[in-house]
């Protein structure tokens, strides 16, 4: 189990970064990444000039624009992105954060944007690409589960919604902004569903407007895959969760996701197989954060040195996991199926 392939080998040369956004997510995870890979970063972009500046080297946009031979990170709200978009190179490689766009609506103009300019775009959907989740599939294509059958994801923490004050006015949060990193894992695990049944709610307690969601993902009478996500669960660290259970029809896998608990502290991711008898622990090279997107800007290093033939998570693959994460809002609009209130009716 100790063979597994958790990390990506990054190129002898890597490429030019140039970041758009200069928020908590580049400071806390973006550059330590980078650094820690060794990627060099020529500067950052920020309409504040003085909070990039903070992080690096600010630059202006026709500066920034200008890099040659760089990869653009785009690290901002989904409303800048198509922006952005419009004013990088013709061909440029991109890493676009998720989400992609605020709804399915806006994901399809980024594509556009994205096809129209011939723009070689990867979506930073980077759970794909965390030590735990590589070995995992690394088993997978081994063929040590057999085939997957069943998918449970089984959240039950105290998320810390006030850290982001930007939250409280938007009419979508849990399933777009935190669900859809398991909904894109999931896709990229067992692909696309046919369907999808889903319900998502706040709490008393919240003034976030999704909190807690229940969605069921359909893959035909063969496998079952559902996911019950409660970011409510405040009642002391004993009985929380944030965990993966697969299984295949030879073995099984358990996933522990630290970083969600005790959020920001975090603790350690784990991964446990079992192939056949006894659980067995993986070690493990790194957490989600930040070992994840040292992953995910790896592979788009390789790809632009021309290392790896393709974009994994590209913005093509990554529209799908927008539009279950559509479908996922839609179904939960939707009323239930009613039930019989008397042997009459």
């Amino acid at each position: 189990m100790t063979d597994l392939r958790q990390t990506l080998a990054p190129p002898a040369q890597p490429k030019p970064i140039v970041i758009f956004g200069a928020g908590s997510i580049v400071r806390d995870a973006h550059l330590p990444a980078y650094a820690q890979a060794g990627f060099p970063v020529a500067g950052i972009h920020d309409p504040d000039t003085a909070k990039a500046a903070a992080l690096g080297r600010a630059l202006t946009l026709a500066e920034a624009v200008a890099v040659p031979d760089a990869i653009f990170d785009l690290a901002v709200p989904p409303a800048a992105i198509p922006g952005i978009l419009r004013e990088l190179p013709e061909g440029a490689v991109v890493l676009i954060q998720k989400p992609m766009g605020s709804d399915l609506a806006a994901a399809s103009e980024i594509l556009r944007i994205v096809r129209a300019r011939r723009l070689r775009a990867a979506v930073n959907f980077q759970l794909r690409f965390a030590p735990m989740t590589l070995a995992l599939k690394d088993a997978i294509a081994r063929g040590l589960l057999g085939e997957v059958v069943d998918f449970d994801a089984w959240l039950a923490l105290d998320t810390p919604w006030h850290l982001w004050e930007f939250l409280a006015t938007l009419p979508r949060v849990e399933i777009l902004l935190h669900s859809i990193h398991y909904l894109d894992f999931i896709r990229d695990l067992m692909g696309n569903p046919q369907g999808v049944f889903a319900r998502t709610t706040g709490h008393p307690s919240s003034t976030v407007s999704n909190t807690r969601s229940a969605m069921i993902l359909d893959y035909g009478p063969g496998k079952r895959c559902s996911l019950s996500i409660n970011h409510n669960h405040a009642f002391g660290r004993k009985f929380q969760a944030c965990e993966f259970r697969i299984c295949g029809t030879k073995g099984a896998a358990y996933l522990k996701l630290g970083v969600n608990l005790d959020y920001p502290k975090g603790e350690p991711d784990e991964l446990w197989l079992n192939t056949g008898g006894d659980w067995q622990q993986v070690p493990l090279t790194g957490n989600w954060f930040i070992a994840a997107f040292v992953g995910r800007m790896t592979q788009v290093q390789r790809f632009a040195c021309g290392l790896d033939p393709a974009l994994e998570g590209s913005a093509e693959d990554a529209w799908h996991t927008m539009a279950l994460v559509e479908a996922a809002y839609d179904s939960a609009a939707a009323p239930a199926h009613p039930i019989k209130e008397s042997p009459d009716a």
